[in-house]
């Protein structure tokens, strides 16, 4: 095994992707400063506490707070005077009013850090960015560094799911890094990660547009796979067959893979939207006009099964949502988590609401988010008085809670024994056997 040489690591911004990487950094023997310029969040993540939830991570961030082998502040200066690797992990959104990722950010951490730095230095970008970014932001290094200074960008996407972050940082599918040859940053970012590649972890490294690419064509693949099986469920419904059949059926095929194969309300969040969009306005940039048709119908399908998930809503209410109690169990865009944002089940009870429902959402973690985007809706406190006297129960969101839900004491609790099950998670003979009419 490879002795592990501590390095000094730099991670700006402290949002999900960061102060994950921050803690798992430090997890793996190395010195960390984090460095975060909005001063409540820095507050927060130096006292100990996270401004979301992410299972295990306050645990780990508090663990390496209190030993020193972690640290936050907001001075470039101090991180280009202390660091030897910096990584960049803030956020790329997408832009107002368009498809394209927005790079303020991730531009503005190059133009502060880089004629601050003395040495040479090792930046490494972990931010999900359009291909052409790193080439973009090398020509601004090279414009930018001080005399004798020479700045390697390289980048080392990262492949975080949302409930499995520090698994997913610590044992990881893959590692990529894209770069130049001939430069440091491979040896660099393999002394970064020596104890997970001598773990036996694959390290990829290729030019830095196709580590670009595969971040968002990972991203892509997944959403396709996701529209595809909605798209194939649509036809299920239409024809009478079981497309829960259909999907365990052609998951057997090792060609295909059971996983994101999961027919229902589809996806949400910050990551699978933002960056199909982003990837598809990169694509039509470059003239790839099939990759664009592509993704297009992938998110057109996406969007339309919350509208059509409202559409089984009213037929289960006879026709008419008006003055009808609904209660939405889940507002998280997918469970262990308390991002709401683009969250599916968010948008349906928003749309509900609209048609004249009176809607009650409940949901373990994401309730304070959901309140903070929609502040019209009702929220309850448990699933149960959220279910009090309903017309309509939906489960939106797959968390155990919803999934372990006693049918038959539930009925008690509602108007009307009517279930939208829109992640197919509920036993459905249970809940029939129970009296309660079944829809997905």
């Amino acid at each position: 095994m490879t002795e592990l040489n501590p390095l000094k690591v730099v991670v700006f911004g402290l949002g999900y992707l960061g102060a994950t990487h921050a803690a798992c950094m430090a997890e793996l023997g190395h010195e960390v400063l984090g460095i975060e310029v909005d001063q409540l969040r820095r507050e927060k993540i130096a006292d100990g506490h996270l401004p979301f939830y992410e299972p295990g991570l306050s645990e780990l961030l508090r663990k390496h707070l209190a030993s020193g082998t972690l640290r936050v502040s907001d001075s470039y200066a101090e991180a280009a005077e202390w660091g030897e690797v910096f990584f960049i992990a803030v956020g790329t959104p997408q832009k107002k009013g368009e498809s394209r990722a927005d790079l303020q950010y991730v531009d503005s951490v190059v133009e502060q850090i880089v004629p601050l730095m003395n040495r040479d230095a090792i930046i490494l970008g972990k931010s999900t960015v359009p291909v052409g970014t790193c080439r973009r932001l090398t020509d601004r290094i090279d414009q930018l560094a001080n005399d004798g200074v020479h700045v390697e960008l390289a980048w080392n996407p990262e492949f975080l799911r949302e409930g499995h972050a520090i698994s997913d940082t610590l044992r990881p599918d893959r590692l990529v890094l894209g770069c130049d040859p001939g430069g440091r940053a491979e040896k660099v970012t393999y002394q970064v990660y020596s104890r997970i590649i001598d773990e036996g972890v694959p390290f990829l490294v290729m030019d830095t547009a196709s580590a670009e690419i595969v971040k968002a064509a990972a991203n892509s693949f997944l959403a396709t796979k996701i529209s595809f099986i909605n798209a194939v469920a649509e036809v299920c419904e239409a024809s009478g067959a079981d497309i829960k059949q259909v999907a365990d059926a052609i998951g057997y095929d090792d060609r295909i893979g059971s996983k994101f194969l999961n027919a229902g309300l589809g996806f949400g969040g910050g990551c699978l939207p933002k960056d199909i969009r982003a990837f598809q306005a990169r694509a039509g940039e470059l003239g790839a006009s099939s990759a664009v048709g592509l993704l297009r119908e992938v998110d057109f399908i996406n969007m339309n099964r919350r509208t059509r998930m409202v559409e089984i809503a009213r037929r289960a209410c006879d026709g008419n949502l008006l003055g009808k109690r609904v209660a939405v169990l889940g507002a998280s865009f997918k469970p262990e988590s308390d991002d709401v944002r683009d969250s599916p089940a968010l948008n349906v009870a928003g749309q509900m609401q609209l048609q004249g429902a009176s809607v009650v959402v409940y949901d373990p973690e994401a309730i304070d988010n959901s309140a903070k985007v929609f502040p019209t809706l009702d929220y309850a406190p448990t699933a149960q008085e959220a279910c009090a006297g309903a017309d309509l129960v939906m489960v939106l969101t797959e968390w155990k809670e919803f999934s372990r839900l006693n049918p038959t004491q539930l009925g008690s609790e509602v108007r009307k024994k009517a279930v939208v099950d829109g992640r197919m998670c509920l036993d459905r003979r249970a809940w029939e056997l129970a009296g309660w009419n079944y829809l997905c």
